[in-house]
């Protein structure tokens, strides 16, 4: 048995050690956002300069304009997307020059018809646009559409008449004089990243529409398409929110948030393991395979990883160890209860599927609202978020499963399970015991609905009066961070006022940095105003964030959209698998987890922003899973009772659930809490108002799911059976 023990254990490590080879090298060409490389961000409404509706043509020939004019910065991993029916976000990793950046990006395109010696003959005026087409043998091909009649017949009989080999109309995409010449780029012409787009032969004169072609792919005809009418078009961009993160800062983000990563893994496993001896242990080191799979899966998607994307790995990790604490815990019972290790791992796992598989789902429907209405370091939470639902489940699910099956099947630890799991098995006079926390929680339902009661009343006539400390993503206006060696508080203030821009608070940070709200919506000038200024008088640099009104009121509008559709789905999902009894309890005490949270942010100044969001939103699917798996043990004690339910049943159904998971509430709610407080103590201050959320929900969540939840389905089943009565 020994030696079979040793065997599997050798090819699980060495396993576990191939695989990490395998993986590691990927993370090399991770990409990573700006708040942990640095650089620049700006979101673009677009418009149509003659005030015409916003055609899509016109949205993709506008990112078709940014595209080329992000590619001549040169910079190696840019994003560029499309949000919503009229705007574009650009993101700019590791770009330092700011102000030339924006200058970059804002130029227009200008398209231009020249012969082969590079002489205009005519503008982008001269057409209205051009469209995919195909010709007589079905080919793809390009339709350019004729506005100027009369202009064009003059240019293509001018060509015509040309020598053989120099009758070619030439297309540029910003033409510059002394710099781009067709005897120069005639090779590259057409390709991709050239300016010259195409060379066309002409053999007579035209004075209506005309197809281009050539050898041309479907995606070429279309790329040549849109930056023709990249140049035919008038659009114009209006900033309505930026972001420029420093090089250094973006850097140290990175480092502090590995490391407080590292440690709370490796604390969490520690914990696993002196909870659970083996088996916890060995779901310990598979926590390490399922950071490798999410971290792996991102990669392969082309991911960008930011602040929000580790918030979400490391959340991840509480997720995944909750599935491990409540199939531990089920073994125990199974244990207890005097079956054999094989069958109590077996049970243990069977009657465990059901609570991993509902609060999964659950927060996956919280994690798909996220997706569809979050915008940026949202949606990119939101997608890690996904991926690590769906890696749990066949890591720490299926595959965990599998591993520890083999090791039970060595028989190693039939003489003593206590090895593979520590449990107290009962004996002698206290063999009735079941080693749970007992606790009468019916008994004191009206105490906790009171303390419940009183904190949120209290709570929201606070909030009514002094309301949030608000971040620029809900107030608009410009956040500039400075950071320079020996500046004062009073100096940035002194000099805000006389670069007239109104402070709406001021205060110092750590490492001298010295962190202002201003009312002023800064505009391009403004932006490169303060940045040249405080950087003459103080050396400093500066991190500037804007958000325009327009900005505020959608990203109110969709958290709005996103908590009641979270809401709302979630009481279909645990009505459909439960009741709606279940349901409404759930979310009354959602409710009460979201405003415990958002009560204490306001009692304690903390910053409200676009990512305290995503904490609540993640809070209401983490909190829903304690209350789902009390709910799952209530479900399963009641249909014990048969049909006849009464009052006294009801009571003893929910004391029992609740002190049967408890001991897997509290061990899941620490495990949770240790990699956060990791990276609230040595992570990065731009996610703390999540961490805090989170701090804050976990607490609340454990309370709600013990003293709330089952007392309030208690009550309402209560209701239900003296109507049934009557």
């Amino acid at each position: 048995m020994k030696k079979k023990f040793t065997k599997r254990l050798l090819v699980f490590f060495v396993s576990i050690i191939l695989l990490s080879l395998i993986y590691i090298p990927l993370f090399k060409d991770m990409k990573f956002g700006l708040d942990l490389k640095g650089g620049f961000e700006v979101l673009y409404q677009v418009k149509r300069s003659d005030g015409k509706k916003l055609e899509v043509n016109d949205l993709n020939s506008t990112y078709d304009v940014l595209k080329r004019n992000v590619d001549s910065l040169g910079v190696s991993e840019p994003e560029i997307t499309v949000e919503g029916k009229d705007r574009i976000r650009v993101k700019l990793a590791g770009v330092t020059d700011i102000e030339n950046a924006r200058k970059v990006l804002s130029r227009v395109a200008n398209i231009s018809f020249r012969d082969t010696s590079d002489k205009l003959l005519m503008d982008s005026s001269v057409i209205r646009g051009a469209k995919l087409s195909y010709d007589e043998s079905g080919k793809p091909a390009i339709s350019l559409m004729v506005k100027g009649k009369k202009k064009f017949l003059e240019a293509t009989t001018e060509v015509s008449n040309k020598a053989s080999g120099d009758n070619v109309m030439v297309i540029w995409y910003n033409f510059e004089n002394g710099v781009n010449s067709y005897s120069k780029d005639m090779e590259t012409c057409g390709n991709e990243g050239s300016v010259c787009l195409s060379a066309a032969t002409v053999s007579q004169g035209f004075s209506s529409d005309v197809i281009i072609t050539g050898n041309f792919t479907k995606e070429e005809a279309e790329s040549l398409a849109t930056s023709i009418n990249a140049g035919s078009i008038t659009t114009k961009l209006n900033e309505i929110s930026s972001q420029n993160v420093n090089a250094s800062y973006g850097e140290g983000t990175l480092t502090k948030t590995l490391a407080a990563g590292v440690i709370g893994i490796i604390l969490v496993i520690l914990f696993m393991t002196i909870l659970y001896k083996f088996i916890g242990f060995i779901q310990g080191i598979n926590l390490l395979l399922y950071m490798l799979m999410v971290m792996g899966i991102f990669w392969l998607i082309g991911g960008v990883l930011t602040l929000p994307g580790i918030a979400a790995l490391i959340l991840g990790i509480g997720m995944a160890v909750d599935s491990c604490v409540i199939t531990n815990e089920r073994i125990k019972e199974e244990l207890i209860n005097n079956k054999s290790l094989s069958n109590a791992y077996e049970a243990g796992n069977s009657e465990s599927w059901s609570s991993i598989f509902d609060a999964n789902v659950t927060t996956l429907i919280v994690a798909i609202i996220l997706f569809i209405f979050g915008e940026s370091q949202v949606k990119g939470f939101a997608t890690m978020l996904m991926i690590t639902i769906f890696a749990m489940m066949f890591v720490m699910v299926f595959i965990n499963r599998k591993v520890l099956k083999s090791f039970v099947k060595t028989d190693y630890f039939n003489d003593n399970p206590n090895r593979f799991i520590k449990y107290e098995k009962a004996s002698g006079k206290h063999k009735d015991k079941d080693n749970k926390i007992k606790i009468d929680s019916i008994k004191i339902l009206k105490k906790c609905f009171l303390v419940s009661s009183l904190y949120i009343v209290i709570g929201l006539i606070y909030f009514a009066i002094r309301g949030f400390n608000l971040g620029i993503d809900f107030r608009s206006g410009t956040d500039t961070t400075i950071k320079a060696s020996g500046i004062t508080v009073n100096e940035v203030k002194k000099d805000f006022e006389k670069l007239n821009y109104e402070v709406i608070s001021i205060n110092k940070q750590e490492n001298d940095e010295i962190y202002v709200k201003l009312n002023d919506e800064l505009k391009e000038d403004g932006i490169n105003k303060v940045n040249n200024y405080f950087k003459d008088k103080y050396n400093a640099t500066t991190e500037i964030n804007v958000v325009t009104n327009i900005v505020r009121q959608d990203l109110v509008k969709n958290t709005i959209y996103s908590v009641l559709i979270a809401t709302i789905a979630i009481i279909i999902y645990i009505s459909f698998r439960f009741k709606f009894s279940y349901a409404i309890s759930s979310i009354i005490s959602l409710a009460h987890d979201v405003l415990f949270v958002m009560i204490l942010f306001s009692l304690l100044k903390v910053e409200v922003n676009v990512i305290f969001i995503a904490a609540i939103l993640t809070i209401i699917g983490y909190s829903i899973n304690n209350t789902i798996v009390i709910f799952d043990r209530i479900r399963e004690n009641i249909g014990t009772k048969g049909k006849k339910i009464n009052e006294e049943v009801l009571k003893k159904v929910v004391n029992e659930s609740i002190s049967q998971t408890m001991t897997r509430s509290i061990y899941t709610t620490l495990t949770t809490l240790i990699p956060v407080l990791c990276l609230i103590v040595l992570g990065s201050k731009a996610i703390l108002p999540f961490n805090l959320a989170l701090i804050f929900g976990l607490v609340a969540g454990l309370y709600s799911s013990v003293f709330l939840a089952g007392q309030l389905w208690f009550v309402f089943e209560k209701r239900k059976i003296k109507k049934n009565k009557i």
